[in-house]
C-alpha cells in the first residue's frame, strides 16, 4: 500500500495543482519517508492550498491552520501553535500523548 501512496504523491508532484487534497497520503509509510514527503509537499506546493486528512500528528505539526474533529463536530480549529499554547486543548493533548508514546 505504501507504494501505492508514493506513486500517487508523484503524480501530485508531477502535475503541480494550485489545491492538493492528501487524504491519509502517509498512513502506509514509515516515519523516515512520511518526514520526506513532508518536506517535499513544503517545498514544492509553499504557493498551494494543501489540505491533509491526517491522524499521524507529524503531518498536520507544521501547517498554517489545524482542524480538529471529533464524530464530525469541529472542536478545535486554529494555528497549531495556537493550539498548543491552550494546555486545555485536544489537540495539545492528543500532541502530548503522541510525545509520551514515543518516549517509551
Amino acid at each position: 500500500m505504501g507504494q501505492r501512496q508514493l506513486v500517487s504523491l508523484v503524480r501530485v508532484l508531477l502535475k503541480m495543482n494550485k489545491i492538493i487534497v492528501l487524504d491519509e497520503a502517509t498512513a502506509s509509510v514509515d516515519s523516515a519517508t512520511d518526514y520526506i514527503i513532508q518536506q517535499t509537499l513544503r517545498q514544492h506546493f509553499s504557493g498551494s492550498t494543501v489540505i491533509t486528512i491526517a491522524h499521524r500528528l507529524t503531518s498536520v505539526l507544521d501547517v498554517d491552520k489545524v482542524l480538529l474533529l471529533d464524530d464530525g463536530l469541529v472542536l478545535e480549529y486554529d494555528s497549531p501553535t495556537k493550539l498548543l499554547d491552550i494546555k486545555s486543548s485536544s489537540f495539545a493533548k492528543l500532541v502530548k500523548e503522541y510525545i509520551r508514546r514515543c518516549d517509551t
